[in-house]
């Protein structure tokens, strides 16, 4: 009976083991198939999604920075009064701003819906979003999700005879509309704060995990998710 005991035990030790190498294997997986199939919607590769996530990586998370001795991720904008250095991460918010003009001309998108969008987006991520002096601009979760929620929407609405544009301009309205509703409507709040030291203000500071990048990506995701199921009930 002991002897059955401690099999069970270690079989239960092993499953545990198993489960907690596994379970990253398995995140990252998931990620993988969101990005790739957010990416084909908006007309690239397996590939070319994974190069570019990888560039937007490498480029924004600072690690060339510590072997050249030059900063590549984060390019400095301006100075406000001595404390304050506001930059731009480049992986977090500028492949993101090119991707999104790219984007724009590649598929022929309407400037009205553009700038309409970016607009709507904006002013939901102003209202769930807010500057802290030592994070810089924030949200909490749920709230973070209604930038992503509200694209979709809005992208499949302005889609509505061309499904084939819902993708590229989700991610178009999603990065822009994130990027001046959170960074930049809030940065000259946030560099109003008295700080003793100096401090960095970077917009798109958290690289591929920044809200900017999230936000088209997951907007994409969703739309691909809501139109193929349209899809199908009309065939049905």
């Amino acid at each position: 009976m002991s002897i059955m005991i401690g099999v069970a035990s270690l079989l239960n030790q092993f499953i545990g083991y198993l489960f907690i190498i596994l379970l990253p294997i398995l995140v990252l997986y998931i990620i993988y198939l969101i990005i790739t199939k957010a990416f084909k919607d908006m007309g690239f590769s397996s590939f070319e999604a994974i190069v570019i996530v990888f560039i937007s990586f490498l480029l924004g998370s600072g690690i060339i920075d510590e072997y050249v001795g030059i900063s590549f991720s984060n390019i400095t904008l301006f100075i406000y009064e001595t404390h304050w250095v506001i930059g731009i991460n480049v992986g977090g918010a500028v492949i993101p701003i090119l991707l999104s003009v790219y984007l724009s001309f590649k598929n022929k998108l309407q400037p009205f819906k553009v700038f309409l969008g970016i607009g709507i987006i904006s002013v939901v991520t102003f209202f769930v979003t807010y500057p802290d002096p030592d994070q810089g601009i924030i949200s909490v979760f749920p709230f973070w999700l209604l930038p992503i929620i509200s694209t979709s929407f809005v992208s499949i609405l302005f889609s509505l005879k061309e499904k084939n544009k819902a993708a590229p301009l989700a991610y178009t309205i999603g990065t822009l509309g994130v990027l001046l509703g959170a960074d930049g409507f809030h940065l000259m709040s946030l560099i109003q704060y008295e700080i003793q030291a100096t401090r960095y203000a970077v917009i798109g500071g958290a690289h591929v995990f920044d809200m900017v990048f999230i936000t088209g990506i997951l907007a994409v995701f969703l739309d691909g998710i809501f139109i193929v199921q349209k899809k199908r009930k009309k065939d049905l």
